[in-house]
């Protein structure tokens, strides 16, 4: 999710949160307390969506270069008496 599309949709929950709220208890100071209850949890709920989509590409980029790793071929260690064909 982009963050201006994070924005506008955080400014239309709060605005719809505040309406509601004043609409039920008749108080500007509630619906104010609350809309910046709803901005405070659909920020906290953003950063955790980020930092999962952070912590999922590491994953996945470490999980790739395991892969990478054992699709190579096995070296076969040999000798060193035994490296240019002759054995003694």
């Amino acid at each position: 999710m982009y963050f201006p599309q994070f924005l506008v949709g955080m400014f239309t929950t709060s605005g719809i949160v505040a309406a509601w709220v004043y609409m039920a208890t008749g108080s500007i100071w509630k619906a104010f307390v609350w809309t910046v209850v709803a901005a405070i949890v659909l920020q906290i709920g953003y950063f955790a969506l980020v930092a999962r989509l952070v912590y999922q590409r590491r994953i996945s980029e470490e999980t790739e270069a395991d892969k990478d790793a054992t699709q190579q071929q096995p070296v076969m260690p040999t000798s060193p008496l035994h490296k240019d064909g002759l054995s003694l």
